[in-house]
């Protein structure tokens, strides 16, 4: 970070917190407080960080800041996303995976739209989406309101507050999700941009932490899949995997139907382009209702 940075850093971090009313966060509101909100010592108790430390922090001193310590911050000083990325930003740090940048081939897109009504997507190794089809943001999700930073099937399923589809056996799929990314990141231990999306979800994700501890490996799952949409019920789908590039483990993933009731309902959803409800994109900062599933995710 630059000087200019830094200090811009510590001039932000002070006007979250001066913000924050210590009884929101259980703190006596006291008689003899000189400045507004928190203290800095209250902020680093909070944040589990050395007073010191957050103390230079705010000063605009040359420090080190890892991404689980910011978000410790984040959380203490009740940022929201936009204030969570500036924050990010100001530190150096990525808020969201930075997708790894694979050119395809024009031929891509065109075999993924020529396969609609099957929702289709095209993923590296790291969970990165490379490209996907009308048909994808019909019936699953709708990529293409997110941005592009974002487009990673770990980041969305155990990070993103905003973008969910149904998913019927979401425990088991996260699990092999994260056991196929660990056995992916074998071949990439030095790579700066793996260890940045690591470390950014054990920063973000309890869960995500909690099944990362287990050390289990697998490879893509090609089962059967059944996703349970918000206006045609359960879905029934058979991915096809097809592996587009040795170099990055490229591959492009196909949900054809399993039965004739799921055909006939993929026909209907993308033909009509009826909204896709909970797998469609909720507004920023919208959090799931009491009435949802702990089991949504997206279909990797």
């Amino acid at each position: 970070m630059t000087d200019a940075r830094r200090r811009e850093l510590g001039v932000f971090l002070r006007t979250r917190r001066e913000r924050i009313q210590p009884e929101e966060v259980g703190f006596a509101p006291g008689q003899r407080r000189r400045t507004p909100g928190l203290r800095r010592e209250e902020v680093a108790l909070l944040a589990g960080v050395g007073v010191t430390w957050y103390t230079w922090l705010e000063q605009g001193r040359d420090i080190n800041v890892s991404a689980q310590v910011l978000e410790a911050i984040a959380g203490t000083l009740r940022l929201d996303r936009l204030e969570r990325n500036h924050l990010y930003t100001l530190a150096g740090l990525r808020f969201g995976p930075a997708p790894e940048s694979t050119l395809l081939p024009p031929s891509i897109q065109k075999t993924l739209d020529a396969v609609s009504p099957y929702p289709a997507i095209v993923m590296n190794e790291r969970y990165d989406i490379l490209a996907f089809n009308d048909a994808y943001c019909q019936v699953v999700l709708d990529l293409r309101q997110i941005p592009v930073e974002e487009r990673n099937m770990l980041w969305l399923s155990f990070v993103s507050d905003d973008w969910h589809c149904m998913f019927v056996d979401a425990e088991t799929t996260s699990l092999h999700m994260v056991a196929a990314y660990r056995a992916a990141l074998a071949n990439h231990l030095n790579e700066p941009s793996w260890q940045e999306l690591t470390q950014g979800l054990l920063a973000r994700s309890p869960k995500f932490a909690a099944m990362w501890q287990r050390y289990d490996v697998a490879a893509p799952s090609a089962q059967v899949k059944i996703l349970d949409h918000p206006e045609a019920g359960l879905l029934r789908v058979d991915p096809a995997i097809m592996w587009l590039s040795q170099a990055n483990q490229s591959r492009m993933n196909v949900y054809t139907a399993a039965d004739a009731e799921t055909e006939a309902k993929l026909q209907a959803l993308v033909t009509a382009k009826v909204p896709a409800g909970r797998g469609a994109v909720r507004p920023a900062g919208a959090r799931v209702s009491p009435g949802q599933s702990s089991r949504e995710q997206v279909l990797n």
